[in-house]
């Protein structure tokens, strides 16, 4: 067997494409939480906080530079952005509560699904069938 056979073996395993289905369902997944924290749940909760965005949030270490106008020079600020941070652990508690939900849904699912005790065979039955008539 040559090596391009074995490869396109490996490739089309149902495993391996539904691992890949689940990683970019995964990714478009995460996208979908990062806009819901950044452009729904933070400033819902801004109000509530007293109009802080936590977002940006950070303790600046190196202030920005200015050039001879005073406008800002980007890329001169050195800061620790811990509202990012924030954002980001908030938005991983989601992706986690959902995935466990998800998973549990999928474990009672299965439990359902469990099969029943298989029909006994013929030989089976006619033991059975003996055992019953010795009995008696």
């Amino acid at each position: 067997m040559g090596m391009m056979s074995e490869f396109k073996e490996f490739a089309m395993k149902g495993n391996l494409v539904d691992m890949a289905v689940g990683f970019v369902m995964g990714s478009a997944f995460a996208t979908v939480v990062t806009s819901f924290i950044n452009d729904v749940f933070m400033p819902a909760i801004s109000p509530v906080m007293g109009g802080l965005d936590l977002g940006s949030m950070k303790h600046v270490l190196k202030p920005a530079e200015l050039d001879a106008n005073g406008a800002i020079i980007e890329g001169t600020e050195t800061a620790i952005r811990y509202g990012q941070f924030i954002n980001a652990f908030i938005a991983f508690l989601i992706v986690a509560f959902v995935m466990f939900l998800i998973i549990k849904g999928m474990n009672k699912a299965m439990k359902a699904e469990e099969e029943a005790p298989p029909e006994p065979t013929a030989s089976e039955t006619l033991l059975a069938e003996i055992r019953d008539a010795l009995k008696k």
